[in-house]
C-alpha cells in the first residue's frame, strides 16, 4: 500500500453526481461524459444522443463532465439537438467546400431556424458556386458524412489560435479572435477540417444521413454593406432521407405562402430604395389589416382597462441613460441627432416614454394595477444583412403597454395578459404555440443584467409560478433575459409548422427605481411598482408576415382588404353592380365593383387570385329579382342570395371576427 503522502490525484477515483430530468440521481466517475451516461441507461438512447444540456449549458454529448451536474440528453426530438445537428452540418459543409476548392475562407457557420437549417458565408476569392454546383458539393457531403468522422474538441490558448490563423492569411477569423480571450477559444475538428468554433457539435458525422443545400445568397461581412460580399450557402439535413422529403414537400408549400410573395402580389406593403432597407410603406390594403388589428387590440384592451396614450417619437439621451438603454442596445439604436447642444435618439422602444407618464401625476395604491397601451412605432437598426421582409425591419409598429402593479398583484396581471395571447390564438386559429421563459445567466450580472441576484431569483420564480398554475406550454432558456428581468417570448406555430416568435411579456424590477416611479401604500408610505411590459400581438410587420403565411394569403373575412368584390356579366348590368356595392358599403362592409371590359371568367379568375372572400356576380336574372350569385373564395359557387341576406349573413360572420 503506498504511503498516503506519495499518493497524487490520478490514484483516486472521484465521483460525481448526475441530476436527470426526473429527478432521480445517479453517481458516474468524474471525466465520464453523457454520451457514456446515455448508454449506462440504454444502448438505444445512446444511439439518439446528439448532444447535452448540463446545468442548462448545451455541450458535446462527448466533452467530460467533470463536476456535479443536471443532465438531459438531447435527440433530434429537442430543438436543441437539431441545432447542434445543424451547426455540424454547416461544418461538414465547410470540409466539402474546402476539398473542392482549396484556399477559401470562411466566416460563420451557424443553424438557422427559420428556414430551417444552416448555412456557412465564405470567401471564394476569385471563385464561384453556382446552383449547379450544389449537386456535386452534396454528393461530397454524403461521402464525407458516411466517413463517421468524429467531432473533436480542443481548446487553444489565444497565442496558438492566432498563430494558426495567420499562417493560413485568414482575416476572417482573426477578427473573430480580437474578441476572445484566453480560456474562451475552442476549436473542432472532423475528417480534414478544423475551425475555430464554440460548439458544441454532435458526436460523429455519421448521424447526418440526408443533405439538402437549398440556395447561394450574397451577404455581406458582418451584415455591412461596406464590407466585402461574401457567398452564403445554405442548406438542410436530416437524420433519415425520410424526414428530408417530407421537410422538402413542406418547403414548397412555404415558398407558395412566402409572406414577401403574397405581399407584392396582394398590394400589402412596399419598399423603396430612396425611403430606405427596412422601412416598410403600407399600401392601402396593407393599412385596412393595420386598422382591423388595431380595433382588436383597442377593443380588447379597453375591455381590460387599459388607457391609452400617445408619445413622442424621438427624445434626449439623457432618457435612455436613465432607463439603462444606452450603453447596453447603442449598436441597435439610430445614431443621435444633436439640436442646441442635446443629443436626441430616434426611440427603439416605448417604455421610457410610459415611465414618464406614470410619473407624471402622483399615484396611490388606488391607481394601481395603472395599465397603459400605445401602438407606438419604433426604430431600430437591424443590420442590412439581417433585414427580412416583414420579419426583420427597421420601423416597426408594435402592440405594445405597460402595466404597473404591486408585488400581491403581480400573479393576476400576468396571467391576465397571458390570456389575452389566449384570446388572440382563438381568433387567428393558432392551435400550436409555447412560452419560453427567458432567464439570466448568474455569471453576466452587472455585465448583461442588472446587479441584483435576489430580486432575479425571486421574479424567476414569481414568472414561473404563473405560467404552472395558467397551465401554459412553457420551456425555460438560459441567458435571454431582458437587461432588466425575465421575460416571456412567445413561439406560434404556421398551419405548415412554421415557427415565429409573435411577441414578449417581461418583468421589471428595475426601471422603476431608475425612473424614481412610486406610489403611496395604505399606511402612507411610498414603494416603486412592479412593471410588466407586454406586446401580446407583437409588431404590424412580423405580425402580418405570419398572418399572410399561415393563411396562405386568404385571410379571414373580418380581416380581407377587399371583403366582397361585384362582377357585373356585362357593361349592361354595371349600374346595377355599383348599386348592391353602395348598399354594402352602407352596411361597414369593404366592397368593390369590377366594372372592366373583360369576360366574367377573366374577372372570377382575377378576383380569386386576389383572395376577395366574396364574390357577388350579376346579370339579367340577379337584376330582375334584386338578388346576387355567391362564390366563396376557393370553394365556388354558393347559390343565390337577396342583397339584403347576404349582408346580414356576412355582417354576422364578420362581427364575430371568425377564422377561415
Amino acid at each position: 500500500m503506498l504511503p498516503l503522502q506519495s499518493l497524487k490525484k490520478e490514484d483516486f477515483i472521484f465521483m460525481i453526481t448526475i441530476t436527470l430530468p426526473d429527478g432521480a440521481k445517479r453517481q458516474y466517475e468524474e471525466g465520464t461524459t453523457a454520451l457514456e451516461i446515455a448508454k449506462s441507461i440504454s444502448e438505444g438512447l445512446a444511439r439518439k444522443v446528439l448532444a447535452a444540456e448540463i446545468n442548462g449549458e448545451v455541450w458535446d454529448a462527448t466533452r467530460p463532465i467533470k463536476d456535479d451536474a443536471a443532465l438531459k440528453l438531447l435527440t433530434w426530438n429537442d430543438k436543441d439537438g437539431q441545432m447542434t445537428f445543424w451547426h455540424s452540418s454547416a461544418h461538414l459543409m465547410a470540409e466539402a467546400v474546402e476539398q473542392k476548392y482549396p484556399g477559401v475562407k470562411f466566416w460563420v457557420g451557424p443553424p438557422i431556424e427559420n428556414p430551417r437549417g444552416f448555412y456557412y458565408d465564405i470567401d471564394l476569392g476569385d471563385r464561384k458556386i453556382s446552383e449547379e454546383d450544389l449537386a456535386d458539393l452534396e454528393k461530397t457531403m454524403r461521402e464525407l458524412a458516411k466517413q463517421g468522422n468524429a467531432y473533436v474538441r480542443k481548446e487553444m490558448s489565444k497565442k496558438e489560435a492566432v498563430d494558426f490563423f495567420s499562417e493560413k492569411g485568414d482575416e476572417y477569423k482573426l477578427d473573430l479572435l480580437q474578441k476572445l480571450s484566453d480560456g474562451e477559444i475552442t476549436f473542432y475538428t472532423q475528417g480534414n477540417f478544423t475551425d475555430l468554433c464554440r460548439g458544441p457539435h454532435i458526436p460523429d458525422t455519421g448521424f447526418i444521413k440526408a443533405i439538402k443545400l437549398t440556395n447561394i445568397a450574397g451577404a455581406y461581412w458582418k451584415g455591412d454593406e461596406k464590407n466585402k460580399q461574401l457567398t452564403r450557402i445554405y442548406g438542410v439535413s436530416f437524420p433519415s432521407q425520410k424526414e428530408l422529403d417530407e421537410y422538402l414537400v413542406l418547403l414548397e408549400e412555404a415558398k407558395k405562402r412566402d409572406h414577401r410573395k403574397l405581399g407584392k402580389e396582394l398590394g400589402i406593403y412596399t419598399l423603396d430604395d430612396d425611403v430606405g432597407p427596412g422601412l416598410i410603406m403600407w399600401l392601402p390594403n396593407g393599412t385596412v389589416i393595420i386598422e382591423e388589428l388595431e380595433k382588436l387590440a383597442k377593443e380588447t384592451e379597453l375591455e381590460a382597462g387599459y388607457k391609452r396614450v400617445v408619445t413622442p417619437h424621438i427624445a434626449k439621451e439623457s432618457m435612455y441613460l436613465t432607463s439603462g438603454h444606452l450603453p447596453y442596445y447603442a449598436d441597435s439604436m439610430y445614431p443621435p441627432m444633436e439640436m442646441e447642444g442635446e443629443k436626441y435618439y430616434l426611440r427603439s422602444m416605448n417604455c421610457p416614454h410610459h415611465h414618464k407618464i406614470f410619473a407624471a401625476e402622483p399615484k396611490s395604491y388606488r391607481d394601481l394595477p395603472y395599465r397603459v397601451a400605445e401602438y407606438g412605432t419604433v426604430y431600430r437598426y437591424e443590420q442590412s444583412g439581417e433585414l427580412f421582409g416583414l420579419m426583420r425591419v427597421r420601423c416597426l409598429h408594435m402592440n405594445d403597454a405597460h402595466i404597473y402593479c404591486t408585488k400581491e398583484q403581480f400573479n393576476d396581471e400576468f396571467r391576465a395578459v397571458n390570456d389575452m395571447y389566449l384570446k388572440y390564438f382563438k381568433i387567428f386559429g393558432i392551435d400550436k404555440y409555447v412560452m419560453r421563459l427567458s432567464l439570466h445567466s448568474p455569471d453576466k450580472l452587472g455585465i448583461k443584467y442588472v446587479n441584483e441576484p435576489e430580486l432575479w431569483k425571486e421574479t424567476e420564480t414569481m414568472v414561473r409560478n404563473v405560467l404552472r398554475a395558467s397551465d401554459i406550454p412553457y420551456v425555460e432558456v438560459q441567458d435571454e433575459a431582458a437587461f432588466y428581468g425575465p421575460k416571456i417570448d412567445v413561439q406560434i406555430y404556421s398551419v405548415i409548422g412554421r415557427e415565429f416568435t409573435l411577441a414578449t411579456n417581461q418583468v421589471d424590477f428595475s426601471q422603476g427605481r431608475s425612473f424614481k416611479l412610486q406610489y403611496t401604500t395604505p399606511d402612507n408610505q411610498t414603494e416603486t411598482p412592479l412593471i410588466i411590459h407586454r406586446a401580446p400581438l407583437g409588431t404590424h410587420e412580423r405580425f402580418i408576415g405570419f398572418l399572410l403565411e399561415h393563411y396562405a394569403g386568404k385571410l379571414p373575412l373580418w380581416l380581407a382588404p377587399v371583403q366582397v368584390k361585384v362582377l357585373p356579366i356585362s357593361d349592361k348590368f354595371t349600374d346595377y353592380a355599383k348599386a348592391v356595392s353602395e348598399k354594402l358599403k352602407k352596411a361597414d362592409i369593404r366592397c368593390e365593383v369590377d366594372d372592366r371590359n373583360e369576360k366574367i371568367g377573366k374577372k372570377i379568375r382575377d378576383t380569386e387570385l386576389m383572395k376577395v372572400p366574396y364574390m357577388l356576380i350579376v346579370g339579367e336574372k340577379e337584376l330582375n329579382e334584386n338578388k346576387v350569385a355567391v362564390r366563396v373564395q376557393g370553394k365556388g359557387d354558393a347559390g343565390v342570395k337577396g342583397v339584403d341576406e347576404f349582408t346580414a349573413e356576412i355582417t354576422v360572420e364578420i362581427k364575430e371576427r371568425r377564422s377561415v
